[in-house]
């Protein structure tokens, strides 16, 4: 059964699971079809879209809680047994 094709919304105004959820559906059309050239890029050129989209909306939500919490964040740490 074929996927159908993601949306073709505007990227900046896709939410963060939006941007995600077609962001996996593209790299499953890129990585499971055998596209033409030309559709391939432009499943690309949509997926890198899609990619950047995702790092501004978690930059600006690490931010927010930066500014919420105060500059006293700290890393996790990995637990050692």
């Amino acid at each position: 059964m074929a996927k159908s094709k993601p949306t073709t919304k505007l990227v900046e105004e896709l939410s963060y699971e939006e941007a995600l959820a077609e962001l996996e559906q593209t790299v499953e059309m890129l990585e499971g079809e055998q596209n033409p050239l030309d559709e391939a890029m432009k499943l690309f050129e949509r997926g890198q879209a899609l990619a950047a989209r995702c790092g501004v909306l978690l930059e600006a939500a690490q931010l927010k809680v930066q500014k919420l919490v105060g500059e006293t964040t700290l890393d996790f740490e990995e637990e050692t047994e």
